[in-house]
């Protein structure tokens, strides 16, 4: 009946690292090219096409380029915001994409006795709603007035982005109970990064994986075709692109922890590969700034390596004391030292996540960069890490 590609949590422009930026694009463009290939009806984009409302003018030209490929292949594009690529003023870069006629934006609402009654977007014999994600999880409590305009007789397919009980978990965040949700026959998920597929609410997962730890835990990105008429309905296909490489190495002594980290370096083939370098421990000898990154780095691309990725977060100091005042000045992991002396002495879920959020705010302004995009930036960077 319908065959169609669900793809969701592209966060294009996403990494501050420029070659894994493009490892992300190249998924993307992967992406694109299996829903040509296998001559789907439709793409669903779940949100988070752009990790930013504002995205950079290089990411916008490829882009674009991509979506004009679909369109001279005669496939339709629908597509919902999702949290990263909304904006409060309503205006994003997604509007210029559909302006162009690459896209249709699904969200289609009308007001009645203070519910909210979402219009279908006919395809043939498909009725897509949609809902898109804001920031803070807003869309959490307005999705319980949400109902939807009947479309009698089509496949209704439900566009969201936002998290559901069904994935929440333990993540200290609202959610929207799916049994409350307005019926569908398909639920096209996005937001929560994870591989779910149950009782047709779909979360295909991000197209390429967004930091050091979904790296670890996906090491590379997926989306799904749908397709009601094939015996396997829904096909979670699979975007390998470098191979990743996982190196945890134990160190006690932060003096000799350069060369233990080399020998372990040395014990692998690194030639092309995204390496995943975590270290952990206590450092009865040394301290974290005796690590000489820089001759880690030096190493891994003697070796070939395509780019090399480090977590220290479980990495701490024994009898840690610092004056931060005189910290600040003399060790260039001041900053490091003090997160893990907090971790230690506050143990909770959130201590995961402060490395990469201070990496995060660390962010520099671009030149010519408006301070207003700026701070969105930052702010779209600290809650995706927080998964807000």
């Amino acid at each position: 009946m319908v065959k169609f590609g669900h793809i969701a949590d592209v966060h294009l422009g996403g990494w501050k690292q420029e070659p894994m930026n493009e490892l992300n694009f190249g998924s993307f463009r992967r992406a694109i090219d299996i829903c040509i290939e296998n001559k789907v009806d439709f793409v669903l984009f779940a949100g988070d096409l752009f990790d930013s409302a504002y995205p950079p003018i290089e990411t916008l030209k490829e882009t674009f380029a991509e979506f004009r490929k679909l369109n001279d292949a005669k496939i339709p594009c629908f597509i919902i915001a999702g949290s990263h690529d909304y904006s409060v003023s309503g205006k994003t870069f997604l509007d210029v994409l559909e302006r162009a006629g690459f896209c249709k934006n699904v969200f289609n609402f009308e007001e009645r006795n203070d519910f909210i009654y979402l219009n279908p977007t006919l395809h043939e014999r498909v009725a897509i709603y949609g809902y898109p994600g804001k920031k803070s999880g807003l869309e959490v409590q307005e999705l319980k007035k949400v109902k939807l305009n009947d479309a009698p007789g089509m496949f209704k397919i439900f566009m969201l982005h936002t998290t559901l009980d069904r994935v929440a978990g333990s993540l200290p965040i609202e959610y929207v109970n799916s049994d409350e949700l307005p019926k569908a026959d398909y639920y096209a998920l996005g937001h929560i990064h994870v591989l779910y597929d149950k009782d047709n609410f779909v979360y295909p997962g991000p197209l390429f994986p967004n930091n050091f730890r979904e790296l670890e835990d996906l090491s590379h990105g997926h989306f799904v075709i749908v397709d009601t008429e094939s015996s396997q309905v829904i096909e979670r296909i699979k975007l390998p692109s470098k191979q990743v490489e996982k190196i945890s190495v134990e160190l006690n002594d932060g003096i000799t922890g350069t060369d233990k980290i080399i020998s372990e370096l040395e014990k692998r083939n690194l030639c092309d590969k995204v390496i995943l370098l975590r270290i952990f421990g206590e450092l009865t000898k040394g301290k974290n700034s005796d690590i000489k990154f820089s001759r880690i780095e030096e190493y891994a691309k003697s070796k070939d390596c395509y780019f090399i990725l480090k977590n220290t977060h479980d990495l701490k100091t024994k009898e840690f004391e610092v004056d931060a005042a005189v910290s600040a000045k003399n060790s260039e992991n001041a900053e490091e030292e003090i997160i893990n002396s907090y971790s230690a002495e506050n143990p909770s879920d959130f201590n995961s996540m402060i490395p990469e959020l201070m990496n995060a705010l660390s962010t520099e302004k671009q030149e010519d960069e408006k301070t207003e995009i700026f701070n969105n930036r930052l702010l779209g960077e600290a809650r995706k890490i927080l998964k807000f």
